[in-house]
């Protein structure tokens, strides 16, 4: 497969995702997004793991679980969008926004497959690291991946079903995994909610993040 101007294999699809695919519950839309493609500039990530979060309410584990704020207004908005959101006071995470407007349910990106745009992905990754960062784990696990992708704060709200470019974001086709080898198992890392099976992988992929329980932080 021939290899792309920013080092990498470009996107096996460019025709982004119809909106009614997110308009779906986020723990449906999840594992159909194994295998999509995410295109942010130069940069393509092949989806390898993603997590789903549910509605408010019911989802412990959900940044909408208490209702609407100023920090997860994006996740009410229309299905099909990007929520970006800081954590640890280090790291930002992506997710991609399910169910009509004013609902406020979401599938996190946890993992991918850098297939276009390494030689960016790996520039972005290794700023400001004494060590060097393998191809495998260009976008392995969600602070990784937003890196790989660029994204930062200023992109909470962009529409993934847009046509991709240069300033936008899009999930392409790409090729769907094939059901038979997708896993699933308890999200990782969440203090509630953490024995729902929701976190989906594709089996065999090394891309995919080892799986770590919640751990109290030490005050």
């Amino acid at each position: 497969m021939a290899v792309d101007e920013h080092g990498g294999r470009p996107p096996a699809a460019s025709t982004p995702l119809a909106r009614d695919f997110f308009d779906r519950p986020a723990h449906e839309v999840a594992p159909d997004l194994l295998g999509r493609v995410l295109v942010h500039g130069p940069v393509a990530v092949r989806l390898t793991e993603v997590e789903a979060y549910g509605v408010p309410g019911e989802d412990p584990a959900s940044h909408t679980y208490r209702g609407r704020t100023p920090r997860n207004a994006v996740m009410f908005g229309p299905p099909g969008h990007l929520y970006v959101y800081f954590t640890y006071g280090m790291h930002f995470c992506a997710n991609l926004t399910c169910l009509p407007e004013g609902i406020g349910s979401g599938v996190l990106l946890r993992a991918g497959e850098v297939i276009s745009g390494v030689e960016t992905a790996l520039a972005r990754r290794s700023a400001g690291s004494a060590r060097p960062v393998r191809e495998v784990d260009l976008a392995r696990g969600p602070a990784r991946l937003a890196v790989a992708l660029g994204l930062t704060r200023e992109h909470n709200g962009l529409d993934a079903c847009a046509p991709g470019s240069l300033s936008s974001l899009s999930v392409t086709e790409g090729e769907p995994a094939k059901p038979s080898s997708i896993l699933s198992g308890p999200r990782t890392g969440v203090s509630s909610g953490r024995e729902t099976p929701w976190r989906f992988w594709t089996d065999g992929e090394p891309t995919v993040s080892p799986y770590r329980p919640h751990v109290p932080r030490r005050r």
